[in-house]
């Protein structure tokens, strides 16, 4: 690519260092869908019609969905600012000969740190403690806090991850830090040091961090909650089709699970009805492991970094379709 300035839309959230070096590389017209109440995402059309109004030569979307009438224009880069660039049709793009950025690992700290929050949470009964502060109920039933509320602390007991990459390994160093001994599990990860087995039958808290692909998919069910020792605490801030809904729900009915904590749903949502909603032992978060500043720095810095390196005629270090710099 011949290195003169370009004309980027950015219909995603860009801030900080990233955001700067975008502007140094050309003219930027920056109009993020985060910004619009109600929520504004554009389908492959709207998309393309937006990109002919502005003349942008490069696009950087998170949201938006692109395929279709989007490749026939003549674009330079496409850039998405998530990790699995899941709303671009990347064999479309690589078809018309247009790269594709993404930014793996850009949420890892904010998801390590809600998987953190969660697991407090549900260990320490923060949520139901809050509760009964809040309705005046502090010796509820003739009981105190201390009779209702005891745990066993996190210290010297043992986590077992499933799933090490960027997500698992900074959640590993930070139960490390709490003086948890952490047990990982990745066919994947040359440094996981346990079987899945291994992970469920002595751990005392497991985490989901797996990507979802068709071998993942329901990987924890009614057989894998039973061979986990009672009183496990679950968590699951990454993807709800790791485990079974259902099976989970029985486990928390029985006891066998104790406590969890979850921060994804199938469909973006939980029916208000559902029995987890009603249980004082779980902690319910929309969807918000990812949701920090420094997410958005991050995915700024890495598409603004590696599209630089392609305006130089450099490789990217993250480009969803490589195979497109050989044509």
């Amino acid at each position: 690519m011949p290195a003169d300035r370009i004309r980027a839309l950015v219909t995603a959230p860009f801030r900080g260092e990233g955001l700067d070096r975008l502007r140094e590389l050309g003219d930027v017209e920056l109009d993020p869908w985060i910004d619009y109440n109600p929520m504004r995402l554009y389908g492959p059309e709207q998309l393309a019609e937006r990109l002919k109004e502005s003349g942008a030569d490069v696009l950087i979307c998170e949201a938006d969905f692109c395929s279709g009438p989007v490749f026939d224009l003549p674009l330079r880069v496409i850039g998405s600012t998530r990790g699995d660039p899941t709303n671009v049709d990347v064999p479309g793009a690589t078809a018309a000969g247009i790269p594709v950025l993404h930014a793996p690992g850009r949420n890892a700290d904010g998801v390590a740190e809600m998987t953190i929050a969660l697991l407090f949470a549900a260990a320490r009964h923060v949520v139901p403690g809050d509760a009964d502060v809040r309705a005046g109920e502090v010796f509820r039933d003739g009981t105190i806090p201390y009779q209702r509320f005891r745990a066993w602390e996190l210290n010297g007991r043992t986590a077992g991850l499933v799933g090490l990459g960027a997500i698992g390994r900074a959640v590993r160093w930070r139960l490390e830090g709490l003086g948890m001994n952490v047990l990982a599990y990745d066919p994947y990860a040359k440094d996981a040091n346990a079987s899945l087995d291994e992970v469920i039958e002595q751990s005392d808290v497991i985490s989901m961090h797996a990507a979802i692909t068709p071998e993942t998919l329901g990987m924890i069910g009614t057989e894998q909650f039973a061979k986990m020792k009672d009183g496990v605490i679950f968590i699951n801030a990454a993807r709800e089709d790791l485990h079974s809904r259902d099976a989970l729900t029985s486990a928390l009915q029985s006891g066998k699970v104790a406590s969890a904590g979850l921060d994804h749903f199938s469909g973006e949502q939980l029916p208000t009805d559902h029995p987890l909603v009603s249980m004082q032992n779980v902690v319910l978060t929309p969807h918000i492991g990812g949701a920090t500043y420094n997410t958005e720095a991050n995915h700024s810095r890495m598409i603004a970094e590696d599209l630089a390196r392609l305006l130089a005629g450099e490789r990217p270090q993250r480009i969803a379709n490589p195979e497109v710099l050989e044509k």
